[in-house]
């Protein structure tokens, strides 16, 4: 079973507003991690150009004061050169173009800002240990609700964490072993039809769950994902 290192990470949270700063500040601490808090473009590239050999992971508003979405994260990848996961808060994400615009510039991924407390570090967790985690690049959308899997003759039960386009991540503190298959079974939110789909696990951890990434879907089930994801992840954006 793959599981998460204990090696202490350093998290630079950037977002204007306080109650996403304190609420991941908190999340981050409490996991026994390092984070900063800074609250605006100016004061990011500083922390990034007087940091960066110590940094290990970028939580970015895209809309932080004076500065215009993607090309603040140009600016941190002129100093990075590359090296920083970057990961975007999904609410301040304007369309699809600026998601393409994003993916060329190497962003690891996308957060909920106002994410469950509890869903946080499972959020960031396979972007702070990468060597232990399958990363996907469809967003993560987080979700809790029921979700049914079954691994040769026994059936569990549980709660999802995230659905993304290509996986659902489902929390537990019994996981599956790394690359062991099973079929899931839920319902999206809104709808009437189960999704029963057959798939592996792509990362594992009895903290956290496990991550379940789609190996075979029908075309109208994967429809109906690929709409709820996009649907969500682009609502509640900040102006």
């Amino acid at each position: 079973m793959v599981g998460v290192t204990l090696t202490h990470k350093t998290v630079v949270i950037a977002d204007d507003t306080a109650f996403v700063r304190d609420r991941f500040k908190t999340a981050v601490e409490t996991a026994g991690h390092r984070a900063v808090t800074v609250k605006s473009a100016a004061e990011l590239l500083a922390r990034v150009r007087a940091d960066l050999g110590h940094i290990d992971l970028v939580v970015l508003d895209l809309r932080l004061p004076h500065t215009t979405g993607v090309e603040l994260v140009r600016a941190v990848r002129k100093l990075d050169n590359a090296r920083l996961p970057i990961l975007v808060f999904s609410g301040t994400i304007g369309n699809a173009e600026e998601v393409r615009e994003l993916a060329s510039l190497g962003v690891a991924g996308y957060v909920n800002e106002y994410s469950a407390a509890q869903h946080i570090m499972p959020s960031l967790a396979p972007h702070l240990f990468p060597d232990n985690f399958n990363r996907r690049s469809s967003p993560r959308v987080v979700l809790g609700i029921p979700v049914a899997y079954r691994f040769g003759n026994t059936i569990a039960a549980a709660l999802t964490l995230t659905i993304s386009k290509g996986g659902v991540g489902i929390r537990t503190m019994t996981p599956l072993e790394l690359g062991a298959k099973a079929r899931v079974r839920f319902r999206l939110p809104g709808s009437k039809q189960d999704l029963d789909i057959e798939s592996r696990v792509v990362w594992s951890d009895k903290r956290t769950g496990m991550g379940l990434q789609f190996d075979r879907v029908e075309p109208a089930d994967q429809t109906a994902i690929d709409e709820f994801v996009d649907g969500h992840f682009f609502t509640n954006r900040k102006q």
